[in-house]
């Protein structure tokens, strides 16, 4: 009975993740890419002053903040829960399957993710709520709601952020760190995933603020930390780069021939693995960084979406780079491992073994920590959406649980299912959400850069003047029909 039913997911997992979900994928980042004039490659200086530039500009609107976060902390959060494992273990998988062409393919889904992911970013912010006592509530079920008028599409993306959430953030995260760690240290897992649920609960129940600042402090440090220790093993290689790069844009229209143990990959392999990997490491396109974002102290929704396309380019076009670059320039691909052992035994060729293990264990831990952390947002945000923030309040505490009770168990393969299901359940509803506001994103867009500034956050909150697409939608329908 069990088999069958795992059978089952599995077999719906696939069909949810076939190359139609990421043709979809691909599809709306292009579409929004095309009608936004290539935004992201001709404002890309642009983007970048109008987000960490303005870091250096002072915090002016502090004393009204209240209970949002600073557009900094709304991103460090959101990168909290996009630069983990699959910036590590996700990278070298899909070296191992697709061979290093999957690399482009990350490369050139990043690119377009850049725009979709400005777009999530600014309908989050500009079709937020505020309630009573000034608590900020955003995210794709309420542009879905708002703009679209779509309620059970909006209940379906909340439904799949939910079990999201129990599975790929709060289990499976914990898992990793557990099983690592007992793995080269010997540490008991049930232990280690009990001390990540305490740290966890003491920082994410203090509030949307209390996560944006831990955040702010341990986001920025192990990603810095991260890159530094990974760079050293490129430097020490770099005679190998200009073939590394050569590889990396030869396989990805030609097959992979097998070297060693690789057993070599077709361009079919290098093309599902490099997007698949990309996408669920960055987040584009997932609905999942609205829902953080939301909270920001921001003069304009459109500036607060780009910080979203500088969220893809660090996490994608960087960090999972030099992951992609520390392996395949040390030739551990030949070795035929997988995962983060592949990128351990890259580190253990240019540190002392002892020491690349410390590396590696530092950062499975503090990257599925924050993970963790910052996915507690997204679960209390979708919870409340579906039950309310009374109810809310008494279902809290299952968000800390399945890490600890899942501990022990060997191999969760088979529930990675689940996390992928569920993980479809959230973005396709927010993928045709952004296919059908494309037009109010080019609103939102046009009103921030020419200066028009007639949909300010201000103005959206204090008088809920939103861009009307569902309205104008109505009036086009009506007139056909007539």
């Amino acid at each position: 009975m069990l088999d069958s039913f795992l059978k089952l997911i599995n077999s719906i997992s696939a069909a949810m993740w076939g190359p139609w979900t990421m043709i979809f994928i691909a599809l709306v980042s292009v579409y929004l890419t095309i009608r936004s004039g290539f935004f992201q490659v001709t404002h890309f200086g642009y983007i970048w002053r109008h987000t960490f530039g303005t870091l250096f500009a002072g915090d002016k609107d502090k004393p009204k903040r209240r209970m949002r976060i600073t557009p900094f902390q709304a991103t460090a959060t959101s990168l909290a829960g996009t630069v983990g494992m699959g910036n590590m273990a996700g990278v070298a998988t899909a070296l191992s399957i697709g061979g290093p062409g999957a690399i482009f393919w990350m490369w050139l889904l990043a690119f377009f993710g850049m725009i979709s992911k400005t777009a999530e970013i600014t309908f989050g912010v500009h079709y937020r709520e505020i309630d009573a006592e000034g608590r900020v509530h955003g995210g794709p079920m309420f542009y879905i709601r708002k703009a679209l008028g779509w309620r059970t599409l909006a209940v379906l993306f909340s439904v799949g952020v939910t079990i999201n959430c129990l599975f790929s953030s709060s289990m499976l995260q914990a898992h990793t760190v557990g099983r690592a760690l007992d793995a080269s240290y010997g540490i008991n897992p049930y232990l280690i995933t009990s001390g990540m649920g305490i740290v966890t609960a003491v920082v994410a129940i203090g509030g949307v603020q209390r996560i944006g600042r831990f955040c702010q402090a341990l986001v920025p440090l192990m990603t810095v930390l991260y890159l530094g220790s990974s760079l050293m093993v490129v430097m020490a290689n770099g005679a190998q780069i200009p073939a590394v790069f050569a590889d990396i844009f030869r396989y990805a229209f030609a097959p992979a021939p097998a070297i060693g143990g690789f057993a070599g990959a077709a361009v079919v392999a290098a093309v599902q693995m490099g997007m698949a990997r990309g996408m669920l490491s960055n987040e584009a396109g997932l609905g999942t960084s609205p829902m953080v974002h939301a909270n920001a102290q921001t003069p304009h929704p459109f500036q607060q979406g780009m910080w979203g396309a500088a969220e893809v380019f660090i996490d994608t076009t960087v960090v999972c780079t030099v992951t992609a670059l520390a392996i395949l320039s040390t030739g551990v691909l030949a070795n035929g491992s997988s995962g983060i052992e592949m990128l351990l035994e890259a580190y253990s060729s240019f540190y002392r073994p002892e020491v690349a293990k410390a590396f590696i264990s530092v950062a499975i831990l503090t990257f599925c920590l924050s993970t963790q952390i910052g996915f507690y947002v997204y679960f209390k945000t979708a919870v409340e959406d579906l039950i309310g923030a009374r109810a809310f309040r008494l279902v809290r505490w299952v968000y800390f649980i399945p890490g600890v009770v899942f501990a022990g168990v060997t191999n969760v393969d088979q529930l990675w299912a689940f996390a992928n299901i569920s993980v479809a359940a959230s973005a396709i509803p927010n993928l045709v959400a952004l296919l059908m506001l494309s037009g109010a994103f080019l609103t939102l867009a046009k009103d921030y850069v020419s200066g028009t500034n007639r949909y300010t956050t201000e103005v959206s909150d204090r008088e809920g003047r939103y861009v009307q697409v569902a309205t104008a939608m109505k009036a086009m329908q009506e007139q056909k029909e007539s």
